[in-house]
Formats: structure tokens, sequence, C-alpha cells
């Protein structure tokens, strides 16, 4: 017999009413475990508390997705011919996604939360832009989508493009904050705070009891050791708990098998649950079909969807528009999937949280496959309990370090180049905007219309020594950083390079770094915008959250399920396809057990030294990486409004790096299904 519950939903102040009832009503007093006999929810017994608990709340903009079993990978020919998207039957657990990709005006939001937050820290704020310029193309008119898309309101329900792996991973954190913090306003926890420049609402923080605004309302502890002294009203107080049930899981990107299965809505083919082919039998497309045209005859001869028929057709003829949308389309429209999910195949390509690598279908497990396991725990004091939470910026060291590297790798070449000619006198090198050009003489200078931040000028080799001297000092700044955060010491690390370099070698510049030309002008050195540009995008963790860590080997040491913290090049360990095949040390230490980072298949870090122990020079590629596959390369999916219709099926996957974006690939958001996977608290 199969029983329905009613979902559970509080509203208002019911929360509290709903728990502190339980001190005192029969009901609830006579509720006795059935292991131990005691009655839950009395202080007299130890107050172990049983909260009334349903189903999970739905939160804003998501549909259920009722998971299952499928054959993922490939469901056509590869015309690429890679040893790519193996076919494999996996079983997806169920979990909540966006009904719409995230849209411009959602963004916006985001973007104005942001900066009225962080008012303090600018980089945020500038590092949560989507990069607009996506949008240019050296042979084609698209200024207006760089000046108008992200903005103008005609486009606010357009899915957003120019968003990174990175910058769609920190939109999910800030959205779970929001939601969360709603739902503890609306249940009369705390109250609405409008302004939070001073301490912003986090999820995390606020569970370790890190977050304690004006007016917040708390619960009554039943714990008799709270202040218990037989009375109701002596009892303690205290904050909402996961326990309660009452906020919800995080927001986060959809894994590979998640968004696939959910691609193909293959719900709406199971007119007979245990017919094995529905799962064998796959769809092609989110609809029943091999075609990209719409049966039914309403609609009959409509495009589906949002992608290229044919080599320059992005929208048809004029005055029978194929489908109505030149680049990408409002995010509702054309037909949803049997999920409700609108757009699963076109207008924008959609991140999803793994890491990519070609073989990653044979690799991964059947139950809930996912590559690009990272495992982190909260930061603990040395009194063993939760750290406190960061009250200003923390940075990725090791990530400057290596920008750092690869910055001086290129300033290199560029020099070597001939660039520009530091000892030429009668020649002046400009830099606007990040790019070099070359003027004959001094005459063609306009030194009182160029602003000194966007204009250097240098009629010597002055400004190549300046430069060498200021990076030398950035870097001895970062290995200070690095071997604090090696040292665990994360705040002071991240200290250092705020006030060292941010505030100190940026803002209040040292008068070694600034030249002056022959007209008593001075102009600061060009690269010093660029770095700080390159080096803000290295911001992991923003003020009000918890740190975390990733897990040490010393930590792991009796578990059989993992070892490593970082499981993203898990099989990679492949020696006969390194670059370093040939290398007869680096195979040795293979052979005796070492694993070098280096020595990963897909290792992508650029080094300063070939194997011959020879520095790099400009042109030559011995010993650089052979691949663009790293531990960053992170898989998107499902076509967009430039691709054709081989790249709309959903097994079909690319990859680019997590920090890049493109103007075809937006993201819509996902949210674990907790308890029965059917839903509304139904059971078998």
């Amino acid at each position: 017999m199969k029983t329905r519950i009613k979902p559970y939903k509080m509203k208002g102040n019911k929360l509290l009413i709903v728990l502190l009832a339980c001190v005192g009503a029969i009901s609830c007093a006579k509720e006795r475990s059935n292991t131990t006999g005691w009655v839950y929810n009395e202080p007299r017994n130890g107050g172990f508390q049983k909260v009334p608990y349903f189903d999970q709340e739905t939160g804003p903009g998501l549909i259920l997705v009722e998971g299952g079993t499928f054959t993922m990978g490939r469901t056509e020919q590869d015309v690429t011919y890679e040893w790519n998207n193996i076919p494999r039957r996996v079983t997806v657990s169920s979990f909540y996604m966006d009904q719409f990709e995230v849209t411009n005006f959602n963004w916006l939001e985001y973007l104005y939360w942001i900066k009225r937050t962080y008012e303090e820290y600018p980089m945020i704020y500038k590092n949560a832009l989507p990069d607009t310029l996506c949008w240019r193309s050296p042979l084609a008119y698209n200024e207006p989508y760089v000046e108008y898309y992200l903005r103008h309101p005609s486009y606010q329900n357009y899915p957003v493009v120019g968003v990174s792996w990175s910058q769609a991973n920190d939109f999910c954190k800030w959205r779970t904050d929001r939601v969360n913090e709603y739902i503890l306003i609306r249940e009369g926890v705390l109250t609405m705070n409008p302004d939070q420049a001073g301490e912003p609402f986090t999820t995390d923080a606020y569970l370790a009891n890190q977050y304690h605004p004006q007016d917040e309302q708390f619960l009554r502890d039943l714990d008799p050791k709270q202040g218990w002294s037989g009375k109701r009203k002596d009892l303690g107080q205290r904050i909402v708990r996961m326990e309660d049930g009452i906020l919800l899981p995080r927001y986060r990107l959809p894994t590979e098998a998640e968004w696939e299965f959910a691609y193909y809505g293959l719900i709406g083919s199971m007119t007979n649950p245990e017919d094995p082919g529905v799962v064998e039998n796959r769809r092609t497309y989110p609809w029943t079909g091999h075609w990209v045209r719409q049966d039914d005859k309403e609609f009959q001869g409509d495009i589906r969807a949002n992608f290229v028929r044919g080599r320059g057709d992005m929208m048809g003829a004029a005055g029978a528009l194929n489908d109505a949308a030149d680049v990408t389309a409002p995010v509702d429209s054309y037909w949803p999937n049997d999920y409700g999910l609108y757009h699963m195949a076109g207008n924008v390509s959609e991140w999803v949280m793994d890491v990519y690598r070609p073989l990653s279908h044979e690799d991964f497990d059947e139950f809930r496959p996912f590559r690009g396991n990272v495992f982190k725990t909260k930061v603990l004091g040395n009194d063993g309990v939760i750290d406190e939470k960061t009250t200003q910026i923390i940075y990725d060291v090791h990530g400057i370090k290596e920008y750092l590297h690869e910055f001086e790798r290129k300033r290199f070449q560029r020099i070597s180049a001939q660039e520009h000619t530091p000892g030429n006198t009668d020649t002046a090198s400009i830099m606007y905007e990040g790019m070099m050009r070359n003027v004959r003489s001094r005459n063609d200078i306009d030194y009182y219309n160029n602003p000194p931040e966007q204009v250097y000028l240098s009629r010597s080799k002055t400004k190549d020594s300046l430069e060498l001297l200021l990076l030398e000092e950035l870097n001895r700044v970062v290995d200070r950083a690095i071997e604090q955060a090696d040292n665990e010491f994360y705040m002071e690390a991240s200290e250092s390079i705020q006030v060292d370099i941010f505030d100190g070698l940026f803002d209040g510049i040292d008068p070694r770094f600034i030249r002056a030309d022959g007209l008593g002008n001075e102009y600061p050195l060009e690269i010093i915008p660029v770095l700080r540009k390159g080096m803000s995008e290295y911001i992991v963790n923003s003020p009000g959250r918890l740190k975390w860590r990733e897990v040490v080997a010393e930590e792991n040491i009796d578990r059989r399920n993992y070892r490593n913290s970082d499981y993203r090049d898990y099989g990679d360990g492949d020696f006969e396809s390194s670059m370093y095949f040939g290398d007869d040390e680096r195979k040795n230490d293979i052979n005796t057990g070492v694993r070098d980072q280096s020595l990963v298949m897909y290792q992508n870090d650029h080094e300063e030294y070939n194997l011959n122990g020879g520095q790099i020079k400009p042109n030559d590629r011995t010993g650089w990486p052979t691949t663009l596959i790293s531990d960053n390369a992170r898989v998107y999916k499902g076509g967009s409004w430039k691709d054709r219709a081989y790249w709309i099926v959903g097994s079909n996957r690319r990859y680019l790096d997590q920090e890049l974006s493109s103007a075809t690939i937006g993201f819509r958001c996902a949210m674990d299904r907790v308890g029965s996977p059917r839903g509304l608290g139904r059971y078998r």
C-alpha cells in the first residue's frame, strides 16, 4: 500500500511555534524512541529533539528531476573520430535543476548585491563581471552586443554569457546564501537586513554559529545543560540547525551525468517502466525522434531549438525566420522537454562540474558518476572547533605564483620578439589598453591628451629594468605568502598579498617604479594595471565565508575509498602518454613509486627549462606541454546558437579552461535531492 504524506511547508513564524510546541504538547511528549524508549523533546529526559519533517522544499526556479538509470555517452557517429564519449549505463540520483538558463537579469541582481555588499573590496565586483568582449569577432560587427547584451532590458530574459566556470560556481554560492537567508527571514528567525556591507550572511557561517545580526531570533534549546531549571522560561537558546530541515542544500552546477540525464527527459517515454528499451533505445535530442523540426500538427515544421541550420544560416530568411533568434533567444522560448526544462539543446552551451577527460566514461563510477573530486574540510582552530570566518579576501597564493611565472614568460617572449626597441633612443613605445604600437618619433606623441594610466613612454632600457625590479618584488612577497600558506597561516598569507601588493606596490606605488618623461610628467609602469587585473582573479574566498582546506594524506591513512585530496587526474598516470616518456630519470622515479605532479598525463604547467636543462626560448616548443587538457579543463554541453545540429546532441561534449568564457556558453544551477527520490514524501 502506498502512503501519500502532504508536503511540509512552514510560513512566517510557524517554525518557532512548531519547534517550541513540542516542549509542552502532550502528543509530542508521548513520542518515544524505538531504540531506548526515552521520550523525545523533553528536557527532563535530556532534551533530544525530533522535529516534524515531511519533504524537501523546492528552491526558487528549480524543477525536480526524478533520477534513474540510463545509457550515458555517444548516441550517433562521432564525426571527429575521437576515442571519446564511450556509451556506458549508469544511475543518477534524483536532483533539482533550473527550469531556465541563468539570465542576464539574474546576473545583474547578483552584481548589484556584490557591489553593495563588498564596497571595500571592488576587486570582488570586478571579478564577477562577465566578459562582454567575448562578443567581438575580428571579421564581424558585434559591437552592439558588447555594449547592450548584458545590461539593456531588451535582453534581460536572455541567457547570460561570457561567464567562466569559476564565475558560475561563485554565483551558485551566492544564490545558496540568499535563498537560505530568505527562508530564515520568512520563518521569523532573522529580520530583513537590506544593508549587509558589514557582515553578509553565508549559510556555512550561520551553521557554525558565526553570524549574529541585530534582532536575531533564537530557538529554545531543550538541552537541560543550557540553563533549564524545570521551567519553560529558563530554557536555553540556539540557532537553526541542519537537523531542523529548514535550510536548503547548496545550489551548484550539475554534473555531466546529471545534465545529460535531464537533457533526454526519458520520463516522458516511461509508458512501461519495466521496458528496458527506454534505456537502451536512446533519444538523440531532448524530444522524441531524430529530427529537429516539430511534427505536431499545430506547429508542424517549426524548428525546435536555437542552432545553426547550415552555413551562414543563423535565423532563416526574412519573413520566415526559422528560430526567430539571431544570437541567443529568451530562456522561455520554444518547447520544454518532458521534465519541463527549457533550452537543453541549443541557445547556449552549458557548464557542468566535471573535469574533462576523453575517457571519463570508462573511469567513473556507475552510481552518480562524476570526475573532478577534490575533497576539502573546514579549517579548525587550535581548540578543535571551526575556525573564525574570513574577515578579508583570501587569495590562492600558489595560483598567483603560477600567473606571475606565465606573465614573465610572455613578457620575455615579447621582448625577444622585439615588439618594442628599448635600446633605440629615437623610438618611443606606447602601450594603450594592453595593445603595443610603435611611433616613429617623440613628435607623434600627445603628452597632454593621453592620461598616465593609459600611456607609458619609454626611450631607453629603463622601463625594462623597472619592470624586472617590480616583478622581483612581487615574487618575493608571493614566495613569503606561499611559505605562510604551506604552514596553514592562510589569513596571514592573504594579508601579505593584500597589504604588500594591492595596497602597497599597486596603490601606494614605490617611487622606484615610476618613470619621468622629458617634460617632467610621471607615468607608472603600464604593466601594473595588467598585473592587478590578472592577480585579482585568484580570489578564492570573500569576507564572511568559512575557510576550507584540502584533506591531507595523513588524515586518510585508514580510508579505503580514497587516499588523496585531489582526484581530478585519477587514472592519468600513463607514463607512455606523457611528454616525459624519453626521460630515463623521471621513468625511474615512476618505477620506484614517485608520483611527481608534473608527470600526470594531462599536466599543463609551463616550465622555465626544457628536458635538456636549457632555458626555453621563444618559439621553441621543446619541453612544452603537448595538450590543452589539464585539471582546469571543464566540460560544457548542449550546443549553442552558433553550433550545427551535431553539437546540440546531449551526449556530445567539449571543454574549455575554467577561467575562460565564451559568447556561446552559459549555465544553469542544480541542487541535491535529499531523501525520497520520487519527491512529495512518496515512498514504497
